[in-house]
């Protein structure tokens, strides 16, 4: 389900090395969270991030390890 999510935004997004870049309103609207909520796991260092042209990106590596160490691991406990 998210690989198809992501599929879907990356057919008319940016790459990096051959990788899909995803900015805050994909990522907002992908994981169903506010700007300050992406902000915030920028600041606290547990979402990777690339910054281009002074806007943010995130590598879609970045974002699948992320959603499973944060979301899908803390659903199991």
């Amino acid at each position: 389900m998210l690989d198809k999510k992501l599929g879907k935004l990356n057919n008319a997004k940016s790459q990096l090395n051959g990788e899909g870049l995803l900015d805050n309103q994909d990522l907002c609207l992908l994981l169903k969270v506010s700007n300050r909520s992406l902000q915030r796991y920028r600041s606290s260092g547990i979402l990777p991030y690339r910054r281009i042209q002074q806007k943010v990106y995130y590598l879609e590596s970045d974002v699948h390890q992320f959603i499973s160490q944060e979301f899908v691991y803390k659903s199991k406990k």
